[in-house]
């Protein structure tokens, strides 16, 4: 299973950005899909997720209202667009897989990283 992650960069406050998370190596029709950041000196943190097959969202309340999650099954990616970008969204932004029925992320995508200036 192979999930890359892109679409970081540095972009100002008030801009948005899309990131964009392909997913490879087998079917995810059973799968939620999620977006998870980590800030320097912080604990990585969820930001959002949605499931695979129905695509149910769910949002970190820090996010909700200006982000977005959002899949093409026919490509096999998943989104994070990204509105209203603060400074305090400023982090490397991961994509995870999990089984609905699993409770932790097993698949992990490498980081892209977010900078959003004053």
């Amino acid at each position: 299973v192979q999930l890359q992650a892109y679409g970081g960069g540095l972009v100002q406050a008030g801009g948005c950005l899309r990131l964009s998370c392909a997913a490879s190596g087998r079917t995810f029709s059973s799968h939620v899909m999620g977006w998870f950041r980590q800030a320097p000196g912080k604990e990585r943190e969820f930001v959002a997720s949605i499931t695979w097959g129905a695509g149910n969202t769910n949002y970190a309340d820090s996010v909700k209202g200006r982000f977005t999650v959002s899949r093409d099954k026919a490509k096999n990616t998943v989104y994070l667009q990204m509105n209203m970008l603060k400074p305090e969204d400023t982090a490397v932004y991961y994509c995870a897989a999990k089984h609905i029925l699993d409770t932790n992320y097993r698949y992990w995508g490498q980081g892209t990283q977010v900078t959003v200036s004053s």
